[in-house]
Order: C-alpha cells, then sequence, then structure tokens
C-alpha cells in the first residue's frame, strides 16, 4: 500500500483512479490525473479519503463531487 500522505505525481494518480472506482464514473476519460497538478494534491486527499468512507451517493453528492474535482482540475 502506497504512503497517500506524500504528494507525488504516482499518489496523485492512485488518488485520481480510486475516487473514479468509487464513484462508478461512466466517462472517465475526463477525469485524468495528469489533468491535476500537485498543488491541489491535499484537496484531492481529503476527497478521496471521504469518498472511500462512504458507502452509496446521492445524486447531489456525486454532483458535488465532481464539481469540486472539476475545480481542481489544471485549467488548460
Amino acid at each position: 500500500m502506497a504512503d497517500l500522505t506524500q504528494a507525488t505525481r504516482e499518489n496523485l494518480a492512485i488518488l485520481i483512479e480510486g475516487i473514479k472506482t468509487k464513484l462508478n464514473m461512466v466517462n472517465t476519460a475526463v477525469m485524468r490525473p495528469e489533468d491535476f497538478d500537485l498543488e491541489s494534491y491535499d484537496d484531492l486527499l481529503y476527497l478521496y479519503n471521504m469518498v472511500q468512507r462512504k458507502g452509496a451517493f446521492s445524486i447531489n453528492e456525486m454532483t458535488a463531487i465532481v464539481e469540486e474535482l472539476g475545480s481542481l482540475r489544471r485549467q488548460k
């Protein structure tokens, strides 16, 4: 198991993949690890931990999580 307290590109990929898996995201191509900067790592780690603890998500919760992830994405 990786030490997710370390902000590395590899850990960032683990966080993103874990969030996508837990949320059963259909269009996973819109959320790629390379779209996020390490400056957002702490926020992504918080979201990851929250998502992993929860069993199910309401539509409103899913929307809020996806919107938060969108706000953390690197602007192109």
